[in-house]
């Protein structure tokens, strides 16, 4: 049995100064984590209990708020998709996260004073730094990382989307105008490069994608537009085509009073009167930016059935994408949606519709929360759009919805049309087809004239090697000048199985500009 030391020794002054240090020490690290799970709890019992409650009750609240809008936001996305688009709120929370950094970490300094750190032991001291230090860090870092993140997201709300009023749907569907832009100097919208409307149900987000190739001709305008008091007879100025309506309308710019994008506007008005559609609004998408964007998501899993160039064989860097399923990065990715050396311009239309169809259906919430910061950036730089800032949280909503269904798609291309003189009859007959086909009606469509369309101007771009596509700003001068046009040249004798990532030929057509599952031919 041990000996007990006598009272008063100075065996037992050392273990009861010991055990002391201990309880304080005990003390000081329950301080510090009481302030970790219950912000002020620390002031409440050793300090200013009017800060304390303070820190408690915001504490509290916030916690309240934010569990009932996570449990909202999952019965009710729209919460969501509000709350992360709200330019107002999202300034309000992120100096809200800024103050609550802030005052936390002054309630783990506090935490630290009470602790009565200079009464403890050496050891114990630096112990209780050094804790100290890493919860304060931690938490007012985290939450000032989420205050950037917060001010990224705004930012990028600003810079990309408008000011405007909100339209509201047409026929029950949001008609949305997507262009692809050159990236090249004192270019940026100058010249389309490629045109797609996106029909979207209002309710379900059933999307049809229709496509207008770039080198339709004689097409009318909407009744009463500035283009159809100038081509009362249809858009037939000599040599130029759809995408050259931007051109024709910067070099006009007087016509268009008000205007901020005259080319725009004119390129709209086309587009409403091929289509018969009213459009509610239009993204110019710079291709540059759209080579950032896939990087930033990790890359696109695509279907590549023939090999694809990139560049062109005078370009050091040429080479190809070999057949195969395969996970491209932003630049392969841009080149398949944008070659056309060894193919045509119909079977490129094809590919941007599989590279669509990919995108929606591979970035998944989780992928854009991890790499939202790069999203962001890239965003900002490959999109310009008239879509108002109070409209983005329905979009989303729709897209998310879309992405559990099937997109319908039609282009308007040889050999249904006949691009060097549409028959304007039969496009607004075929679009309203495929609308009402998404929509689950069935529409009497009138039956096609007997006038077949043949594989016009364009179509004998496979063999164009004068272009230069190195980069996403390269310009095809000859459309830009208003060159004319070359007569039709008829349609490969022996064409092949497949081009690039769709399922047809030049001859028969590609089945992605044509199909109620664009997934499923890809």
């Amino acid at each position: 049995m041990p000996s007990v030391p006598p009272p008063g020794s100075h065996q037992q002054r050392f273990t009861t100064v010991d055990r002391a240090q201990r309880v304080r020490f005990r003390r000081a690290v329950t301080l510090m984590l009481m302030t970790l799970f219950l912000p002020g709890s620390a002031q409440l019992v050793s300090g200013n209990r009017r800060v304390g409650r303070i820190a408690l009750w915001t504490w509290l609240t916030l916690a309240v708020v934010g569990v009932l809008a996570v449990v909202t936001s999952y019965f009710w996305h729209g919460l969501a998709f509000w709350a992360g688009t709200s330019t107002v709120l999202l300034q309000v929370l992120r100096l809200g996260l800024i103050a609550l950094a802030v005052g936390w970490a002054y309630l783990f300094v506090d935490a630290w004073r009470l602790g009565q750190p200079l009464t403890l032991q050496r050891q114990h001291r630096l112990a209780i730094v050094g804790v100290n230090g890493f919860l304060c860090f931690s938490v007012a870092g985290a939450l000032l990382f989420g205050a950037h993140v917060v001010s990224v997201q705004r930012d990028f709300m600003i810079s990309m989307f408008g000011t405007g009023e909100a339209v509201g749907a047409h026929h029950g569907r949001y008609n949305v105008l997507l262009m692809g832009g050159d990236a090249g100097a004192g270019r940026w919208g100058l010249r389309p490069d490629s045109m797609t409307v996106a029909s979207i149900d209002a309710e379900t987000g059933k999307a049809v994608l229709i496509s207008l190739p770039r080198n339709m001709q004689n097409f009318p305008f909407p009744e009463g537009s500035v283009m159809e008091k100038q081509f009362p007879d249809g858009f037939d100025e000599e040599g130029m085509y759809l995408n050259g309506l931007a051109t024709w309308a910067l070099d006009h710019a007087s016509l268009f009073k008000g205007s901020e994008n005259p080319g725009v506007d004119a390129t709209i008005e086309g587009v409403e009167g091929i289509t018969g559609l009213k459009m509610n609004y239009w993204a110019m998408v710079n291709l540059e930016g759209f080579k950032d964007l896939v990087d930033a998501v990790g890359g696109v899993e695509l279907n590549v059935r023939q090999r694809i160039p990139v560049g062109l064989p005078s370009d050091s860097f040429f080479r190809y994408i070999e057949p195969g399923t395969r996970t491209l990065n932003g630049m392969d990715t841009l080149w398949f949606a944008r070659a056309r050396h060894d193919s045509d311009d119909y079977s490129r239309m094809a590919r941007q519709k599989c590279v669509m169809s990919a995108m929606l259906q591979q970035v998944s919430p989780q992928v854009a929360l991890r790499n939202f910061e790069k999203i962001a950036g890239a965003g900002s730089a490959m999109v310009s759009t008239n879509v108002p800032r109070g409209e983005v949280d329905r979009f989303v909503d729709l897209a998310i919805k879309a992405k559990s269904q099937k997109i319908a798609s039609l282009s308007l291309v040889p050999p249904m049309v006949n691009t060097a003189n549409p028959d304007i009859d039969l496009v607004h007959a075929k679009v309203e087809a495929a609308i009402a086909k998404a929509e689950g009606r069935t529409p009497e469509e009138p039956v096609e004239t007997a006038e077949a369309a043949p594989a016009d101007t364009e179509s004998t771009e496979s063999t164009d090697t004068t272009e230069d596509e190195a980069t996403a700003g390269a310009a095809d001068e000859a459309t830009d000048q208003g060159a004319a046009s070359t007569p039709p040249a008829p349609a490969p004798s022996t064409p092949p199985a497949v081009t690039g990532g769709s399922l047809g030929s030049l001859s028969t057509g590609y089945a992605a500009n044509q199909s109620e599952d664009v997934g499923a031919v890809c």
